[in-house]
């Protein structure tokens, strides 16, 4: 019997975090009667439940995607999750921390063990630790025994022990990032459209109904309605979104190189039901609207608006545009810097070492500001062979390289079937990840094939490709792309490629082009329309800008592409994408020493230690830094360099 058959079985953690979740679901209101069926469980019963194909769907522990044999998918945009103090995952005991010689563990939820387990390692401490069942374990608190207290019982027991530690602070104060706690995660195609949206639905109305559930859950408990209702909405974070998807990475990551998990899982998701978006390169009458993600302060001063966004507050449209036109460069980069420290305060920039590969220079779109292509049947087209790609594969990885940037044109002699072989082929010899195709050779590889994007997408992930980059983007207005790349997809188009990425678990970057006689109203529409979809997806790791490289193309503007101004977007862009976790400054077109000033204005990633780069060079940039440079330029600008990948999770030294 297939899942819209019969009912979707459905095992939810049993605690209170989950219940504005699982509010509509376990009153079957609407729909959700119809089409789900509910039982409740502690957080490793859920995930075993699923594991053994007793249940559907789970609400289970973030650490079981590591753990659960076979692929599994998350539910997209709903988590239990916190950013600082979650009160109900404690390290409880008589003693200090470090004078614990064993802990004992809650049997009910392997995430937070891994976590105490995790958090000790970072402090350098090595307690035993015991497997404890959920009923006893706080009477096993004595001496130098220290107990990690989960969900409801944690409240109590933070009343009764003299050292009480919450992990939410402890792991923030040491990441920065917020805790995934628990998503709802199974099979390959156990949920479709309607139920992931069902799904949504119900945690919507669960968050509108958090006072009556804390008044309910109150009854049964030793906790008052007020404090029920200010844990469910101080403390628990309920969306999944780009800090949350960055704070679970980080978990698997730091977790997997202490030895404490199998594997670092990919998070990949179930489709949410929307319908894909028409692929187009059609400018119509009625471009596509700017969304407004944030609120405007018009009574507001500079300074204010400053201090507020360097803080971490969401800067509104017309706000943002005072900004641009008013702010001193100065305390633009001030402000950039604070939002920077308070994202990555542990003084770190990163770099990663790839290769630049443009397999081909064909292209039928002509772009009037790029001096690489080659239209078709011009005897200097080119389509590189595998022997040459193998001799550049090969340096790469020679030489420390974990990435391979690949970007070419749109060669219509090029079907997808070109790229799956080509993609195999690379995995299959080359222990390289593939960072390729941007969505514009996307979008024209499914026109060629009569395909939907997810249907391309798809295929080419089958087949290797692991991140998209963000290139094509330039302006995302169709005022401006219709005047310099009139045969490039929409912007509508260009943001539903990545949107598609994303619901498949793929990691982006997020571009932004300038020096093209844009306004500021341009440069925040294109912003604007990155934010938003990273609120819906976040799926964007980084985002990157620089000026547009005039020399040599056909297109002739005269526009300020300087240093200064420079500086100024990019602050701006660090102040404005307030959902990206990282920005990544521009050495190649600017110089290293102007990728050190913007260390300063808000960068926390020095970009690539290109081998090889053909486009922009091409265009007039003509700068190139080996590792050992980047490094030196990073430590003259006070920060610590390390070596990550395109997730930008960093990498052991072995790697190095």
């Amino acid at each position: 019997m297939s899942a819209p058959d019969r009912k979707l079985r459905l095992a939810a953690v049993s605690f209170l975090n989950a219940r504005p979740i699982t509010y509509a679901l376990e009153r079957g209101l609407g729909r959700m009667g119809e089409r789900f069926e509910l039982t409740y469980d502690l957080p490793s019963r859920c995930a075993d439940r699923l594991a053994h194909g007793e249940v559907d769907l789970a609400l289970l522990p973030t650490a079981s995607l590591a753990t659960i044999e076979g692929e599994l998918r998350v539910v997209p945009g709903v988590a239990v999750a916190g950013k600082g103090p979650v009160r109900t995952v404690l390290l409880v005991g008589e003693v200090p921390w470090e004078e614990m010689e064993f802990i004992g563990t809650d049997s009910a939820s392997r995430t937070s063990a891994t976590l105490v387990k995790l958090l000790s390692h970072e402090r350098g401490l090595s307690p035993g630790f015991a497997l404890t069942a959920h009923e006893t374990l706080v009477d096993s608190v004595q001496g130098r025994r220290g107990a990690l207290m989960i969900g409801d019982p944690a409240f109590a027991a933070a009343e009764r022990f003299p050292y009480v530690y919450d992990l939410g602070t402890e792991w923030t104060r040491w990441v920065g990032l917020p805790f995934v706690y628990a998503v709802w995660a199974g099979r390959p195609g156990a949920v479709e459209g309607e139920a992931v949206a069902l799904l949504k639905e119900s945690l919507r109305q669960g968050l509108e109904h958090r006072a009556e559930i804390a008044r309910g859950w109150a009854e049964n408990s030793h906790l008052s309605p007020e404090a029920c209702e200010a844990y469910l909405t101080r403390n628990i974070r309920y969306q999944l979104g780009a800090e949350e998807l960055s704070g679970a990475t980080a978990f698997f990551t730091r977790a997997h190189a202490a030895g404490l998990l199998p594997r670092k899982p990919p998070l990949r998701f179930f489709d949410d039901g929307r319908p894909e978006r028409p692929i187009t390169t059609v400018r119509t009458a009625a471009p596509l609207p700017v969304p407004r993600t944030g609120v405007d302060h018009p009574n507001k001063s500079i300074d204010a608006l400053l201090t507020d966004a360097a803080a971490g507050q969401r800067l509104g449209y017309e706000d943002a545009l005072r900004l641009y036109a008013e702010a001193p460069t100065l305390d633009l980069g001030a402000a950039a810097d604070l939002r920077r420290k308070s994202l990555h305060g542990d003084g770190v920039v990163t770099y990663i070492i790839d290769r630049n590969v443009n397999y081909t220079n064909v292209c039928v779109t002509r772009c009037k500001f790029c001096n690489f292509y080659r239209p078709p049947g011009r005897a200097d087209g080119y389509t590189l062979p595998k022997d040459v790609l193998a001799q550049k594969l090969k340096e790469t990885v020679d030489l420390g390289g974990v990435q391979i940037l690949l970007q070419g044109g749109l060669n219509p002699d090029l079907p997808l079937a070109y790229y799956e072989d080509l993609f195999r082929w690379m995995k299959a010899n080359f222990p390289l990840a593939i960072h390729g195709l941007s969505p514009e050779e996307i979008r024209y590889i499914a026109e060629l094939e009569n395909l939907s994007l997810r249907a391309v997408i798809e295929r080419l992930v089958d087949a290797g490709l692991d991140s998209i980059p963000g290139g094509g983007a330039e302006i995302l207005d169709d005022e401006i792309r219709e005047r310099i790349s009139p045969l490039k997809c929409s912007t509508e188009t260009w943001l539903e490629v990545m949107r598609q990425a994303h619901a498949l678990g793929l990691r982006t970057t997020g571009t932004l082009v300038f020096g093209f006689g844009e306004t500021p109203q341009h440069i925040f529409n294109h912003l604007e329309h990155l934010r938003a979809l990273q609120d819906e997806t976040g799926g964007f790791t980084a985002y990157i800008c620089w000026p547009f490289q005039a020399e040599g193309t056909r297109l002739k503007l005269k526009d300020d592409t300087t240093a200064m101004r420079y500086l100024r977007v990019f602050a701006l862009s660090r102040l404005y994408l307030d959902n990206f976790p990282s920005l990544q400054v521009s050495w190649p077109t600017m110089g290293p020493e102007v990728g050190q000033v913007a260390l300063r204005f808000g960068g926390n990633d020095f970009g690539s230690a290109m081998i090889e780069e053909n486009v922009v060079s091409q265009a007039g940039a003509v700068f190139k830094l080996s590792a050992q440079d980047i490094e030196r330029y990073v430590r003259e600008a006070g920060f610590l360099p390390r070596r990550r990948n395109m997730r930008y999770e960093l990498l052991p030294s072995s790697q190095r």
